[in-house]
């Protein structure tokens, strides 16, 4: 089973977040998503967010750095 992940370093906020999430199946993938936008970037679980959420899943594990980002 291939690993999945999405990164936050890749989507501009406020909260320049470097947080990357990363699992074996898209169903914890998308719970720990949406714990995180919930709890740090003061999003609402709603199905409109989680389908967001999966949509910005990427196949493998996140990269060590992000291109562009200040000190990586």
């Amino acid at each position: 089973m291939s690993r999945q992940y999405i990164d936050c370093r890749e989507f501009p906020s406020a909260m320049n977040c470097s947080v990357a999430l990363s699992a074996a199946s898209d169903k914890e993938l998308l719970e720990a998503a949406v714990q995180h936008a919930v709890a740090v970037q003061g999003r609402t679980d709603t199905p409109e967010l989680r389908k967001q959420l999966a949509s910005m899943f990427k196949q493998d594990t996140p990269p060590l750095t992000q291109a562009g980002m200040a000190g990586a």
